[in-house]
């Protein structure tokens, strides 16, 4: 089966009427997921309850290590799926999705079992306090111990379905779902509705990623022998070819989202210590801070199956054309973005909670946060190309980088030296870091790919 369409759309269309059709979609649905997340930290705040509101934030560290199994499955398949396109490979796009599909399925079954049996250790390595621990464990049970697979296998399948250049389809998917999510939180959530507070958030999540799971499983089956997407059991199997593809790039992934986790989870326990106002101002100013990053992802997002499809089919200049625009696009928009947050960065605090403390608290936040914006989009749109191509060892590199190596030691070193407000300036301090050395990497990587197809083309 060939999607001439698809085909057109990669090889033909001009770059950037190819990365609005991949990258437009997957943006919106990614700024559609910021409101997702905002969601609950808006509704919640409503309840002008600081200790629902830190239940919320000290829960997102097990929800972000949900990441590491969408990068390990969804990133790893779906660049071994675009990769194989641009091979004119179907069977191995097929064998891809599947293994994609079912690991995914199980991933989430072993990760809500684990989260079950060991929920109060995990209560303690958050951060939460004897005060937060009750509120901790109600939005955690409906988010992972009973919805941890359809919030893995919803992102999964939008992976696999934009790989294959369908990135309306995969973005309508993960929409739907954060879109009924932003609809029900407030009826779980306030005292009109079922008063349930932060447990009432983490139910409308989980009925949310059910619904966008069904909406994929439809899709599947309306476009039958139209798709790349397979879900065939039969296709599932253990081929090392396959297994290496996924996990070469999926691996890697899974760590830099895993080391995510442990940043924030280190950031939290450095936070609470000053109490659930400082941790409930730190969570709405990363949540804030989401809405210029899920730009960020959902740009280099878009454009990984187009740098997939043209560096497997050894069009090079198509490739680093398509990096350029999206770099030059991405880049201006961040700087506007530092810029307006910092100037209103009190007005958006203000949004989420009356709180004259909490104000105060996420005004210094978000204007250290927002200082790494510009470099946090170049070192994304990197690690993208790298996905893409199949190098895992340098994404694997970049993010033992962005956190071992620096953003944990800077939150150490700065929180002595500016206790609390030091925090919120680590990211920077790696981020800068990173975005060097991410332009020389992508540097050096395309004079090599320029000298081997010209040896080839020779």
């Amino acid at each position: 089966m060939q999607d001439q369409s698809k085909t057109i759309l990669f090889e033909q269309a001009p770059i950037p009427t190819a990365v609005a059709k991949l990258a437009v979609p997957t943006i919106l649905s990614s700024l559609v997921m910021v409101l997702y997340n905002l969601a609950d930290t808006y509704f919640v705040g409503m309840l002008n309850n600081p200790i629902e509101n830190a239940a919320v934030t000290l829960a997102a560290p097990v929800l972000l290590a949900f990441n590491a199994v969408n990068n390990l499955f969804g990133v790893g398949s779906s660049s071994m799926m675009s990769r194989a396109l641009g091979r004119k490979d179907y069977n191995t796009v097929y064998r891809s999705s599947a293994f994609g599909f079912y690991c995914s399925v199980a991933a989430g079954l072993l990760f809500s079992l684990l989260c079950t049996l060991f929920l109060s250790p995990l209560l303690t390595l958050l951060g939460a306090t004897p005060e937060t621990a009750e509120a901790t464990t109600g939005y955690l049970k409906w988010t992972t111990c009973l919805g941890a697979t359809p919030a893995i296998l919803n992102v999964v399948m939008a992976y696999m379905v934009r790989s294959e250049g369908s990135a309306l389809h995969a973005s309508v998917g993960t929409m739907s779902g954060c879109l009924l999510n932003i609809v029900l939180d407030p009826i779980f959530i306030l005292p009109w509705g079922f008063h349930m507070g932060a447990a009432g958030a983490g139910f409308a999540t989980c009925i949310s990623n059910c619904v966008a799971c069904l909406y994929f499983f439809v899709l599947l089956f309306v476009r039958r022998g139209k798709t790349y997407v397979c879900i065939n059991p039969k296709m599932f199997r253990l081929q090392r070819d396959v297994v290496l593809g996924v996990c070469g790039v999926g691996i890697p992934a899974a760590i830099q989202n895993l080391l995510n986790v442990t940043g924030m989870t280190i950031l939290n326990n450095f936070t609470a210590v000053y109490g659930a106002n400082a941790v409930a101002a730190m969570g709405i100013t990363q949540k804030l801070s989401m809405i210029p990053m899920y730009i960020s992802q959902g740009l280099a997002q878009g454009i990984m199956p187009l740098i997939s499809y043209n560096y497997a089919s050894g069009n090079i200049k198509r490739m680093k054309k398509t990096l350029f625009f999206a770099a030059r696009v991405i880049i201006s928009f961040m700087v506007f973005m530092s810029v307006f947050y910092s100037l209103e960065a009190g007005t958006l605090i203000r949004l989420f909670m009356e709180n004259e403390e909490i104000i105060a608290y996420g005004t210094r936040f978000l204007r250290g946060f927002c200082l790494a914006l510009p470099f946090l989009c170049t070192d994304f749109l990197a690690v993208g190309v790298f996905q893409a191509v199949g190098m895992g060892r340098e994404s694997f590199l970049f993010a033992v980088l962005r956190k071992i190596v620096l953003e944990i030691p800077a939150l150490c070193i700065l929180n002595a030296i500016f206790p609390l407000y030091g925090l919120a300036y680590a990211q920077t301090t790696a981020e800068v870091i990173l975005a060097i050395a991410a332009v020389l990497v992508l540097r050096r990587m395309f004079k090599k790919l320029d000298r081997t197809f010209s040896q080839k083309n020779a």
